[in-house]
């Protein structure tokens, strides 16, 4: 299959399960705390600059945002997790909206999870790797924000995301710098082989 990334539309954004597009396409879902630059990946996969919205506080993406690519398939943008400043009811719709998601994933191709490859993952994130792993479908985690480690902590960093989530072999797990551009085409690609496979 090939896709043009750059024929990018946003859809829409849904607060409930009857907001959700069902028209068949492939789906795509990205999941990962507030201010681990969730937007910015998709910006970077998508040669834009603020298609998805990069929000200057954290905890923005309140919906569950729809990116219809190429007519052939959608990136989801669920809502960040693990954001303090945000009362407990709306984090708590939030949880809800993400479960009522999780809960039908017939459409879902690929689960990519994002982690800050600076820090050990947050029980949060456990949380999601979890969900995903038990969803039955393939995901695999990228680790935003490389440039901002040393080249000599990369190696320690990826076995301490690795040994945190208790990731299985299966899972492939992706060097990602939203700043530069580092571990696009991989990602891209792994989009790709899921969507054919």
């Amino acid at each position: 299959m090939t896709v043009n990334w750059n024929m990018a539309e946003f859809i829409r954004s849904a607060a409930k399960p009857a907001d959700f597009p069902r028209d068949g396409l492939p789906q795509v879902v990205f999941a990962g705390r507030s201010n681990v630059g969730k937007s910015s990946v998709i910006n970077r996969l998508l040669n834009r600059k603020n298609f998805a919205r990069v929000g200057s506080a954290p905890g923005k993406t309140t919906h569950i945002n729809y990116f219809c690519i190429d007519k052939k398939l959608y990136l989801v943008d669920l809502p960040g997790y693990g954001y303090a400043k945000v009362s407990k009811q709306e984090r708590d719709r939030w949880g809800r909206l993400i479960e009522s998601w999780f809960a039908d994933t017939g459409r879902m191709a690929l689960g990519i999870l994002i982690v800050d490859a600076r820090h050990k993952p947050t029980a949060d994130d456990c949380t999601m790797a979890q969900v995903f792993l038990s969803s039955g479908k393939p995901f695999l985690v990228a680790a935003n924000k490389l440039d901002k480690l040393k080249r000599s902590e990369v190696e320690g960093n990826l076995q301490l995301i690795c040994d945190t989530l208790s990731l299985p072999d299966s899972v492939p797990l992706i060097l990602f710098s939203a700043e530069k551009g580092d571990g696009k085409e991989e990602l891209l690609r792994q989009i790709l082989d899921h969507l054919e496979g």
